[in-house]
């Protein structure tokens, strides 16, 4: 399978010089904000940038209809809105990680697809990246459990604090049960803020 890569010519760690290379870029808005979360599944990950998506906004919602039975809710896609944008992470990953990710966005059941954005860091550099698009998506709130997780890395990645603030508003549909694998993710932030916490000392 062909990775996505960003155009050549960047300089730096973003560049990655062609499809049989071994890594490729992810630009993720969602839950794989936070560290913790998306290195459960997908080790080799790299931070690269904060980067932002424009003519396009954030939504949530459920495949067909379909809430997600992981997060008990509606979960992040982006949808094409010009004028507005979306911010995230650009994240460099080995090829070796690819199937795991698509399997965790759901692409072998058709819930997402993969596609092909253009971000630009911070620094103002344009990059091309692999994302992911939710398929016949209608609109659902997300879990209280599952904005927690973005709203964490959006924190932990200092995205711009209206972006910030925004997704602070997020309505959710209250749902007060068991979510396992926030449950897993909770678990491996806090040990990963007790780890920095004594080497601070």
């Amino acid at each position: 399978m062909e990775a996505f890569n960003n155009c050549t010519g960047l300089g730096g760690d973003l560049e990655v010089q062609n499809s049989r290379s071994e890594h490729f870029l992810y630009f993720a808005y969602g839950s794989n904000l936070l560290q913790e979360r998306i290195m459960l599944r997908n080790p080799s990950v790299v931070f690269l940038a904060l980067a932002q998506l424009l003519d396009y906004k954030l939504a949530f919602g459920s495949h067909q209809g379909k809430p997600s039975s992981q997060w008990n809710g509606g979960t992040a896609t982006i949808v094409y809105s010009p004028g507005e944008e979306v911010w995230g992470i650009i994240w460099k990953m080995n090829t070796s990680d690819l199937y795991s990710l698509d399997r965790q966005e759901g692409v072998e059941n058709g819930i997402y697809i993969p596609i092909e954005v253009i971000v630009r860091t911070q620094d103002e550099k344009v990059v091309k990246c692999r994302s992911y698009q939710m398929d016949d998506c209608v609109h659902d709130l997300p879990s209280p459990q599952y904005k927690k997780v973005i709203c964490m890395g959006a924190k932990q990645n200092g995205l711009p604090m209206d972006y910030q603030k925004k997704l602070d508003s997020i309505e959710t549909n209250n749902y007060a049960g068991r979510v396992p694998v926030f449950e897993e993710i909770e678990a491996a932030f806090n040990a990963s803020e007790k780890q920095n916490n004594e080497d601070l000392f």
